[in-house]
């Protein structure tokens, strides 16, 4: 397998890397470290980094001729403002239809894309099948959803993974991070009412394993099906810090750009991949909490508002 990977110094990115790269003949990551950042890429000898934005057409291009792909995971994605709608375009759907086009040309054999639970809005329905139409509402979620689009109208043999919140190593996003980094700090955290679903790095890739071989096209939710309140992290994260009398500073019900519930329907992926979430929510929560001892949190960010 030659892999490509788009963003690949992003926490999916680089996770997916460490466990796929014994198996590869060569690993080409294109990344413009705009959240990922270069050290999360450790020196391998079949791993090859081109700092560069999807964007450059030309770039891309090159770069797929040259390294002739057979397998591309496009994990790049612009989410760190959401007010720069102008960005989000033009990486989430520009840069987009640079990777399959490109891959396209030089006929690669398994495209999957990764794509944002957002993409189906305010849900109407909890869990979300995947037959839920979708309606975004964000920067984010518009651009990523058109991007998916383009996916889907081109020839590629194509998956698009619509993903809850996968936890792991390198995690700079969400409520997480977020809570770690301010009650190690000691600074009051205001939680959220919403409600997620959280899955596991080791979950995520041995979907992952299934996904790189087989030969099933479509798009699919990648979830376990179990929603639980921003309010719960912050009490796991309080008690796991040396804190569990802490109170959040407040209790807010979802912002206007924000979802009360986004927990996907995994049935449709379990049934067509033989692939079930097995690691517990607390499990998933402690591991990731025993990273950031090791590793500690530097950036985090968020497709948010800031109210």
């Amino acid at each position: 397998m030659r892999l490509l990977v788009t963003g690949g110094a992003g926490s999916l990115g680089s996770n997916l890397i460490e466990h796929v790269c014994q198996r590869c003949e060569a690993i080409l990551v294109i990344d413009n470290f705009a959240t990922g950042k270069r050290a999360s890429l450790l020196p391998q000898p079949n791993l090859r980094v081109v700092e560069g934005s999807i964007c450059d057409a030309q770039l891309i291009q090159r770069q797929f001729r040259e390294f002739l792909s057979t397998h591309v995971v496009h994990s790049a994605a612009s989410y760190k403002d959401p007010n720069d709608w102008v960005t989000d375009a033009l990486v989430n759907v520009i840069g987009t239809i640079n990777i399959v086009q490109a891959s396209e040309i030089v006929g690669v054999k398994r495209f999957v894309n990764f794509q944002t639970a957002l993409c189906y809005g305010r849900p109407t329905t909890v869990p979300i099948p995947i037959e839920h139409p979708c309606a975004p509402f964000t920067s984010y979620g518009v651009t990523k959803t058109a991007g998916e689009a383009f996916v889907a109208a081109s020839s590629l043999p194509w998956v698009s993974l619509r993903l809850a919140n996968v936890t792991g190593p390198r995690l700079a996003i969400g409520p997480i991070p977020t809570f770690y980094k301010k009650l190690k700090a000691g600074e009051p955290c205001t939680v959220s009412t919403a409600i997620r679903d959280f899955v596991d790095m080791s979950d995520f890739l041995s979907l992952m394993d299934c996904i790189l071989t087989t030969t099933e096209t479509g798009t699919f939710n990648v979830s376990t099906g179990e929603g639980h309140s921003i309010e719960e992290i912050f009490r796991l994260v309080a008690e796991y810090v040396g804190k569990p009398v802490a109170e959040p500073a407040a209790v807010v019900e979802p912002g206007v750009d924000d979802v009360a519930a986004m927990v996907l329907d995994p049935s449709h992926t379990e049934r067509t991949f033989g692939w079930r979430a097995v690691v517990n929510f607390e499990q998933t929560i402690t591991r990731m909490l025993e990273w950031y001892d090791q590793h500690g949190v530097t950036d985090v960010y968020s497709h948010l508002k800031v109210s």
